[in-house]
């Protein structure tokens, strides 16, 4: 394939494979049609022979070529593949041009510090797990490591005191950044504030500008409800100290937030009774949890 796309690629080559798609012809004529001189017509040819996308033959005093069409099909394939699975509903390209949308509608409302103070978001989710399993996934940091980041982030520092004045650090990369030589995609420092273990949770989270300063504060409360198959979970997500570079980040909560929650949903209903907290959530992880 990658031949075949290299041959492909020359304009040349691609103006012959096209007068070869009408009808098979002699290379002096492709030359002429081509308008091009007839020993580099023939090298063209014999290139495109060599990856299959053409065969020839002689008739006579001329040799003849003609399109072959079966790699071309190969390759139509392959690209409609390619474009199937970028547009494939609910995917990764579909979130990326719905954020696209959303952090060109924050970036016009950036217009003066404080511009988001006082919006915020809900967010509900029916999970597996009794109340206190459920606890466990949003206050231990080996267990929040696993879901705390949207799809195409992974955690690489965490650190969770699951205290009132508790501390929290944040910090995320690529999920594709196995060895953490790409930059820091997002950072962030916060403080618990109340704790309810099983019922409440609330703390504040500052994402950090590349300054190292807070781009705006989120303040979060966390309700947890028994319910007769697992845990409902209320997510109150409030807006305080907005920034005008705060733009790009609140864009991406309502997505963002959102994809972690169905993480932890995922990761409830694949064994709400899974005690484990040993694993690691990427290559270069630091925990810390309370002592």
């Amino acid at each position: 394939m990658d031949a075949l796309l290299a041959a492909l690629a020359d304009p040349a080559r691609w103006r012959l494979v096209s007068l070869l798609a009408e009808r098979p012809r002699p290379v002096g004529i492709l030359a002429q049609l081509a308008e091009a001189r007839q020993p580099q017509t023939t090298k063209h040819l014999q290139a495109l022979e060599r990856v299959g996308v053409v065969t020839s033959q002689r008739s006579g005093q001329r040799r003849i070529y003609a399109l072959r069409t079966e790699p071309l099909r190969e390759l139509a394939a392959a690209l409609t593949r390619l474009a199937d699975t970028a547009d494939q509903a609910g995917g990764p390209r579909e979130t990326y041009d719905r954020y696209g949308l959303g952090l060109h509608t924050e970036r016009l409302a950036a217009k003066e510090p404080g511009w988001a103070d006082g919006r915020s978001f809900t967010f509900h989710r029916p999970l597996d797990g009794r109340p206190q399993e459920v606890w466990r996934h949003l206050t231990e940091a080996s267990l929040l490591a696993h879901w705390w980041t949207p799809d195409d982030l992974r955690v690489s520092e965490l650190v969770f005191e699951a205290r009132p004045g508790g501390r929290i650090i944040h910090e995320y990369r690529d999920a594709d950044d196995a060895d953490g030589s790409d930059v820091v995609a997002g950072r962030a420092h916060g403080v618990v504030e109340d704790v309810r273990p099983g019922e409440h949770l609330a703390y504040r989270l500052s994402p950090l500008l590349p300054d190292g300063s807070p781009a705006f504060t989120a303040h979060l409360d966390l309700d947890l409800r028994p319910t007769g198959t697992g845990t409902d979970l209320d997510v109150r997500f409030g807006i305080t100290d907005s920034t005008i570079e705060s733009a790009d980040f609140i864009a991406g909560i309502e997505i963002g937030f959102g994809q972690s929650l169905d993480k932890l949903m995922a990761t409830l209903a694949a064994d709400s009774s899974d005690t484990d907290t040993s694993g690691d959530a990427g290559n270069d992880i630091t925990m810390r949890s309370p002592k």
